[in-house]
């Protein structure tokens, strides 16, 4: 199932013992296009701080009551460490982060989380001596084969709003969103609005045709055609994106399926 980025904005995050805020953004890896934080606005709790939230602690998400349940305690949050995030995060910060909570580091594996897709699965349970609940393994420092101060390429997802479109003919639209698969929190779609260009389009744009990204210039240039963008199939936020919907989409644009791989 794919959501939309901005459908998630201000879900309610709920710890084990109560609310700790909603949601208010998303930071994710620009290599591996996949959502590692949800920004979160704590509100009058702890007064207008905003916490950094992983994709590992969470549970399944109620979408009925936009909430999403995490593994965590307020007691927990509350002490976690200050990350400004208003501005780009360090993998220094990040190790701080994981350490906090002693999560294992997700990169350093061939998969989207470690060495699979799923970020629960990061997680091996064993008692916690410091009565702070049930908490995972973490890996060793070195494992994962980057200095503390690399660059962990993690970007905003609202910031990436708007950021114009180059097709390799020339520009087509502007960034309008991400869709995210539940479960792996993979962005799959980048959708693409074309009106300026083409009256009321809206379509989708894969990741992996994603030749370059200028944070400097504010666009995105892809590796296909202005005609391909605006011949593709239209996307209607109103709709489930289905199987079938996607299938149409790469065949439109002679690609196989997710990265490369067929449906």
């Amino acid at each position: 199932m794919l959501r939309s980025s901005k459908d998630l904005e201000h879900y309610a995050i709920h710890a084990t013992d109560g609310l700790i805020g909603h949601v208010r953004d998303f930071y994710f890896d620009d290599k591996a296009w996949v959502v590692r934080f949800l920004v979160v606005d704590t509100g009058s709790w702890l007064h207008g701080r905003e916490v950094l939230i992983s994709p590992i602690s969470l549970g399944h998400c109620d979408y009925v009551k936009q909430l999403l349940p995490v593994s965590l305690t307020k007691a927990q949050v509350k002490g976690s460490p200050d990350i400004d995030t208003h501005q780009p995060i360090s993998r220094q910060h990040e190790m701080g982060y994981l350490s906090y909570y002693g999560y294992p580091y997700y990169w350093g594996g061939h998969g989207l989380w470690g060495a699979g897709s799923f970020p629960s699965l990061m997680l091996t349970s064993v008692d916690d001596p410091d009565g702070r609940g049930v908490l995972p393994h973490a890996s060793p420092m070195h494992e994962a084969g980057s200095a503390p101060g690399d660059d962990p390429h993690l970007r905003s997802i609202n910031a990436m709003n708007n950021y114009c479109i180059e097709a390799t003919d020339g520009e087509i639209g502007h960034v309008r969103g991400f869709l995210v698969e539940e479960g792996t929190w993979a962005i799959r779609y980048l959708v693409v609005e074309t009106s300026h260009w083409w009256l009321g389009h809206q379509v989708l744009i894969v990741p992996e045709w994603i030749r370059a990204v200028s944070w400097l210039d504010r666009s995105v240039n892809v590796v296909v055609t202005r005609h391909q963008i605006s011949t593709a199939p239209a996307y209607d936020a109103a709709l489930l994106l289905e199987r079938k919907d996607e299938e149409a989409l790469f065949k439109h644009y002679g690609s196989p399926g997710y990265r490369g791989l067929p449906f």
